[in-house]
């Protein structure tokens, strides 16, 4: 029962409060780049505070998918964060879920983040819904090949054994099968988070809005819910990816709380380097237009596709 507390307090608790972060620390990346100062680190934790004390505007023509979409979305997202552990030192009692699971869990989230975005009437909730459609039925298929494919050689589909396997690779990204998938999994955490070049989280124009032209009718404590969602669902992907190729656990040689202590600050390095890599390939890539997302999405399957052939090739 103990673990299954621990376990429960550091994923919630830890990806909650870290996850705003990860988005102050790609902001602040872009602002020095283009030799400004730029909003403080923690000024996402200052935008949430403020939200939360204000209460909601509501559209008179919405009906009760608008108003539960903000907490359902935010439940997909901390279901999502109990499924990938930021560290393996601790073990969770129950299966927690496997890659499927995990997807569709965050699939559920955006169906009612589209519906909600419908269900206002709005020109822009329409337009950004249907945008996210597109998107992601074309990223969908990438996850699910990458995912699956380290699965097999994991010989599991969940993620705890799943990263724990991995921690018996030496040097994973060295190996062509993990190169591809990890470079497949990069362009989906770019597409997934709504990032240059996919989509531009801080513009408001019409034309390039996907997932801000499904926001525009929040406001208060559920504009603050959708944010902190769609922050959690970031770090998520980022907890999969640098978990995945890049584990330390086994490095750890102590054992009880110091470990776990030494095995999370080696995380949130990991984490920021992460972040640091989506800063940089967005102050050096532009927003591409809508009908060359696909392009972007077919070569991250052909990446993803390829790696699952040479798991063959290698002899499974």
């Amino acid at each position: 029962m103990s673990d299954m507390i621990l376990y429960f307090i550091v994923q919630t608790g830890f990806v909650i409060l870290a996850a705003p972060l990860v988005n102050g620390i790609i902001k602040k990346i872009k602002a020095l780049s283009q030799k400004r100062t730029g909003a403080p680190v923690l000024q996402m934790y200052y935008d949430l505070f403020k939200l939360f004390k204000k209460t909601s505007v509501v559209s008179d023509v919405s009906s009760w998918i608008f108003r539960v979409t903000p907490y359902i979305v935010f439940a997909t997202a901390v279901a999502a964060a109990m499924i990938v552990p930021v560290t393996t030192l601790i073990k969770p009692v129950w299966n927690t879920g496997d890659v499927i699971l995990l997807v569709y869990i965050l699939a559920l989230g955006r169906f009612f983040m589209m519906l909600a975005a419908l269900d206002t009437g709005s020109t822009f909730g329409g337009m950004g819904a249907s945008r996210e459609a597109m998107i992601s039925a074309l990223i969908e298929p990438s996850i699910l090949v990458s995912l699956i494919t380290v699965g097999l050689i994991a010989k599991s589909t969940a993620v705890f054994p799943i990263m724990t396997f991995m921690q018996t690779v030496q040097n994973p990204l060295i190996h062509p099968v993990y190169l591809m998938i990890f470079c497949a999994l990069l362009i989906v955490i770019i597409a997934e988070t709504s990032r240059i070049p996919v989509d531009d989280p801080s513009t408001h124009l019409e034309l390039t809005m996907v997932h801000e032209a499904m926001l525009l009718e929040y406001s208060g404590r559920s504009l603050a819910l959708m944010e902190l969602a769609a922050a959690i669902k970031q770090l998520v992907f980022i907890t999969l990816l640098v978990n995945l190729f890049l584990p330390h656990d086994q490095l750890i040689g102590i054992h009880g709380i110091a470990a776990i202590g030494i095995s999370l600050l080696i995380y949130l390095a990991k984490v920021f380097i992460a972040a640091l890599l989506i800063g940089i390939v967005e102050v050096n890539t532009v927003k591409l237009r809508l009908f060359s997302i696909p392009n972007l999405a077919a070569l991250s399957f052909i990446l993803s596709f390829i790696g699952f052939l040479q798991f063959f090739a290698f002899g499974g």
